[in-house]
């Protein structure tokens, strides 16, 4: 095998990933995707419990940890006892990032709160993410995805105005905004920290990355008092902008948004006239007869095939896309011209799909090194190699659980 040589853009930053299930851990998973030596920190015997979620494999572990604990070296490490509490300040002082996602309090409670940990390491980057972050009066309310997405404002808005509002897609959805806008603030605190010697803490609350993304829900009430409804596949202040079935019982979307697109939409569907100066050209029109329109462009897209709906709007220049299941992600051509689904071959389960890097860097481009790892597997790797422990100490700690 040719030694890949490929610059990484976080060579050199060691990064704690103490935290579990998904938020905190992703942040640390994009960091290790392009480069930096992320170490998976679990607890002895049990581990994360994203481990043992969702669907099996041919090893121990579940894909999501195969596919999401990628590139991390992982070893075990209990916070809550006084000996691992010492390593744990050890491995701090040698780091340049912690990830954490514990009940506000918790690591307080083990005296490894970020005032004393910036002690061991006065450049030490820490991300905290919770339910509802670390102060306000809900602090302390235990929180995951499904929370975030209801107290967080989207949530409301999915579904049908007549029915009970739905999972907005994935349950999962601000556990990974959360990483990724950790990620973020990690590499701006990295930035703050090489020009100042400074490390800093990042505070995000799990509901905060929701919120942060719903275009102009809040100054549309703050100044009109709108307070905007489930509308189904529909979407405010553009129409039609949905999702349209077709003759062979597929799905396609259409995003009309502005008059000129409409306008070019109308023609394919042989009537011009009701865009320009018609009843429907211009989009006050069109949303005061919001199911009228759609209805229309309904009506033309069950007399279609979706691929021949495709090509059509293609050639109209009328924004358009398929409805994709996750069958016919794997077998479009674009997804394979562009490498999205990564085929890593792993000694434990043999070959395995996942989702591959994004963004693309054209110097230093990320990339996965290898899958999820086993429980504790780079103990003695980070112990004795980086810590220096004898093999005599690690044995004593391991049989005393501490490791």
């Amino acid at each position: 095998m040719v030694e890949d040589k490929t610059a990484s853009a976080l060579e050199g930053i060691r990064v704690l990933d103490i935290a579990t299930f998904i938020a905190s851990p992703f942040c640390a998973t994009l960091l290790a995707e392009f480069g930096a030596d992320v170490i998976k920190i679990e607890l002895p015997r049990t581990g994360d419990p994203v481990r043992s979620m969702g669907s099996a494999s041919e090893c121990d572990e579940k894909l999501i940890w195969l596919s999401e604990a990628r590139n991390k070296r992982c070893i075990t490490l209990d916070l809550r006892k006084a000996e691992g509490a010492e390593l744990f300040k050890q491995l701090v002082a040698r780091s340049d990032v912690v990830c954490e996602n514990f009940q506000p309090g918790t690591l307080e409670k083990w005296g490894l709160g970020y005032d004393i940990l910036r002690q061991v390491n006065p450049k030490l980057v820490m991300l905290r993410v919770s339910g509802y972050g670390q102060t306000g009066p809900y602090k302390n309310r235990p929180g995951f995805g499904r929370i975030a997405n209801a107290f967080g404002g989207i949530s409301f808005l999915a579904g049908y105005p007549d029915r009970a509002p739905v999972t907005p897609g994935s349950a999962t959805l601000p556990d990974y905004l959360a990483g990724l806008f950790g990620a973020f603030g990690v590499l701006m605190a990295l930035r703050h920290r090489d020009r100042t010697g400074e490390g800093q803490m990042i505070d995000i609350g799990l509901y905060e990355t929701i919120f942060r993304i719903l275009d102009e829900l809040a100054p549309a009430y703050d100044k009109h008092g709108y307070v905007r409804q489930r509308m189904g596949p529909g979407t405010v202040n553009v129409v039609p902008h949905s999702h349209y079935p077709t003759r062979d019982g597929r799905w396609i979307a259409i995003a009309c948004t502005s008059d000129k697109i409409f306008e070019r939409l109308a023609t394919l569907m042989g009537c011009p006239e009701v865009a320009g100066d018609g009843k429907y050209g211009a989009f006050p029109q069109r949303e005061a007869q919001r199911e009228a329109v759609d209805q229309m462009v309904a009506d033309w897209t069950c007399q279609h095939d979706r691929d021949e709906l495709l090509k059509l709007c293609e050639q109209g220049q009328v924004p358009c896309g398929p409805v994709c299941s996750i069958d016919e992600i794997f077998e479009d051509p674009q997804y394979r011209a562009r490498q999205n689904i990564l085929h890593m071959k792993d000694e434990r389960i043999g070959e395995l799909a996942i989702p591959n890097v994004v963004p693309r860097l054209t110097s230093t481009p990320g990339k996965v090194k290898w899958l999820g790892r086993s429980l504790g597997e780079h103990n003695k790797e980070i112990y004795r190699d980086l810590l220096g422990l004898s093999e005599r100490r690690i044995n004593e700690l391991t049989e005393k659980g501490v490791i």
